[in-house]
């Protein structure tokens, strides 16, 4: 048995758009990603989020589940366009009050509530009007609704993440277009990873300057990551391996915490790469309070030949080659029902590249889990697999404390299952089972296994 340190953080994740529904109530304008499910061919089956989990009505319920689990915080975001229907000008007060209400809620279950800024659902008039995270004006619209935030529930939240993979927002929506807003380009991934990097800039320094002192708590980015492994022993594939990290998560994490992109980026992409001003770069170096981090998958990496074609590199992934790395998994591997590979030790070695890297942060595992073929049988889910992955991840973390690393939490994704984006209500990784139906919550036996360890703090 391993013991995990006492003031250890067990939690579990979700986000606004996937859970709560609610989609035309209670003054909440239209998102990104309301436009985008209501366009034909966008969304596996065609489903929509307009109801989800029914959160935005169940949220009480919903908290009872997450006290009889045993977690400490919830990690949750807000809807922006719930804040601000447009995201500039008017404040929605209801959406406001909802929030607060979740909040206090949570406080009165002593659940420490963890509070997402943005995670992807990006109000629609700002992407219409003012083209979205292309317009380096997003950036000011984005610390004003921070501003918002902070100041109508900063008295009890203390952690903030900003943004959640910024990442996926810049490759997904910008260079393979299977996420909103659905552009297909060579050079809009990283004008719009940019204008992310500003827009987390200005709104920490609006709580550094306006409320941290007062509020006393914590912000940063949740960032996102897989591991990779060099395919073989060559020098080469070796620094393909680093590379494939730089452009993954080096491309957001350096800058927050060295102020500036990666070498291996600003010599590959040349002009593509947008240059930071002196102002930004004070306002983004140092910014993070301590390291959020989403993982859940390790692939191994190579060099591309120089022979190979930028046809070829144009299918490699979704930044069309940029990086020149070519990303490939053992056929033996376990995979998950999403098409990720189920390797632990990967996690582990990630761990130990972003302490060394970073100068030894304190680090928050901000989602970590797996989905499965869930199936009820007698109104029970029995799923092994889940129980499987989460013992075996925990335990290579467990490992990765002892070693030295300063990993202070770790939150399961998701608490419940639900709109999975793309791939609609296909996939499930919740440690709750939702009949989109009748939108019952089913404890799988995933839930139990985890209250247990959070009640030990040992795996």
């Amino acid at each position: 048995m391993a013991k995990f340190p006492k003031d250890f953080i067990w939690g579990v994740s979700t986000s606004a758009y996937q859970i709560e529904g609610g989609w035309l109530e209670g003054g909440k304008g239209l998102s990104t990603w309301d436009v985008f499910t209501h366009t034909p061919g966008k969304i596996l089956n065609e489903d929509k989020a307009d109801v989800a989990c029914d959160h935005y009505h169940l949220y009480e319920e919903d908290i009872i589940l997450l006290k009889n689990l045993g977690v400490k915080a919830y990690r949750f975001s807000i809807a922006w366009a719930r804040i601000m229907p447009t995201g500039y000008g008017e404040i929605n007060k209801e959406g406001i009050e909802f929030y607060s209400k979740l909040i206090d809620l949570l406080i009165e279950n002593n659940i420490e509530p963890w509070v997402t800024l943005h995670h992807w659902d990006l109000p629609s008039a700002l992407e219409l009007e003012k083209d979205g995270w292309l317009n380096p004006a997003i950036a000011d619209y984005f610390a004003e609704y921070a501003k918002i935030c902070f100041e109508a529930f900063g008295d009890r939240v203390k952690n903030w993440i900003t943004l959640n993979e910024p990442w996926v927002i810049s490759v997904l929506g910008y260079s393979v277009g299977i996420f909103t807003p659905g552009r297909v380009s060579t050079t809009e991934p990283y004008i719009a990873g940019h204008n992310l990097l500003r827009a987390h800039g200005k709104a920490a320094k609006v709580y550094r300057e306006q409320f941290k002192a007062i509020q006393k708590g914590r912000i940063c980015v949740a960032n996102n990551c897989d591991w990779r492994e060099p395919k073989t022993e060559l020098a080469e594939d070796k620094a393909a391996a680093e590379r494939s990290l730089e452009f993954l998560l080096g491309w957001f994490a350096d800058p927050l915490f060295k102020g500036h992109y990666p070498e291996s980026m600003v010599e590959k992409l040349g002009d593509r790469l947008p240059k930071f001003t002196e102002e930004d770069i004070a306002n983004i170096k140092g910014s993070c309070d301590i390291f959020g981090l989403n993982h859940y998958s390790t692939m191994y990496a190579q060099n591309i030949p120089e022979t190979t074609t930028n046809a070829d590199l144009h299918a490699i992934g979704g930044l069309h080659g940029d990086d020149e790395v070519l990303l490939t998994a053992d056929e033996n591997w376990k995979k998950t029902t999403m098409d990720w590979n189920v390797i632990p030790w990967g996690f582990g070695k990630l761990l130990k590249w972003i302490d060394n890297r970073y100068d030894h942060p304190e680090i928050y595992v901000t989602e970590n889990g797996m989905s499965c073929n869930d199936i009820v049988v007698n109104e029970k889910v029995n799923d092994t697999d889940r129980i499987d992955f989460l013992h075996s991840y925990l335990a290579e973390l467990s490992r990765v404390i002892e070693s030295g690393v300063k990993v202070k939490g770790y939150f399961v994704w998701s608490l419940m299952d639900n709109f999975e984006w793309a791939s609609g209500y296909s996939k499930r990784f919740g440690l709750y089972y939702v009949d989109f139906n009748t939108l019952e919550r089913i404890p799988k036996e995933s839930a139990k296994w985890y209250k247990e360890i959070i009640l030990k703090n040992e795996i």
